[in-house]
């Protein structure tokens, strides 16, 4: 970051690659949508080259680009809270209930091997598990255990204490354990 502050603009790009993976699955996480995901890293980097005179040299580049990227992803959420989306059942074409459904479009016949079914099945769960979480706990869980961020880095990209992140790292892996279970009981 020093060097494209220094007038190296092509240090931006290696900033993009080096990061752009890694937000990605945190921001797919956090947010429950690959599309989203996407959406949201480039409003990030946008933000990032337009407040790149702001960034405090003195600190760590990575707390900081996730930091944006949680305020990012927060106010798309907020505002997919207030805009209805179509599901993907709805049918396509002119009557009610005629033509196909968008996820007619999306079907595949291949066979899948059982234990590649049973996998996906699970990650589905943890996915619903996670995406129906509080914000605050799903935030720390994704950056503590999907990403391995030490404690002091998810308290600054956070903006809450370190003893704060402790407990609620804590609180949410109770709660995702507490809900998993009583997901796979619903399944079973």
């Amino acid at each position: 970051m020093a060097e494209y502050l220094a007038g190296q603009t092509d240090r931006f790009e290696l900033l993009v690659r080096r990061h752009s993976q890694e937000l990605f699955h945190f921001l797919a996480r956090f947010t429950g949508s690959a599309a989203s995901a996407d959406d949201v890293i480039q409003e990030t980097f946008l933000q990032v080259h337009l407040a790149a005179n702001s960034f405090d040299r003195s600190r760590r580049f990575k707390p900081w680009l996730f930091t944006i990227a949680a305020n990012k992803a927060r106010d798309m959420l907020r505002g997919r809270a207030r805009r209805p989306e179509v599901p993907l059942d709805v049918h396509v074409g002119s009557g009610d209930d005629e033509g196909q459904r968008f996820v007619d479009f999306l079907a595949d016949d291949a066979d899948v091997p059982l234990d590649v079914l049973a996998e996906a099945e699970r990650r589905e769960v943890v996915q619903r598990v996670v995406d129906g979480m509080p914000d605050h706990l799903r935030e720390v869980l994704v950056l503590g255990y999907y990403h391995r961020f030490p404690y002091k880095d998810m308290a600054d990209v956070l903006g809450i204490p370190l003893g704060t992140v402790k407990s609620r790292l804590h609180a949410a892996v109770a709660h995702f354990a507490r809900a998993y279970q009583a997901a796979v009981n619903e399944n079973v």
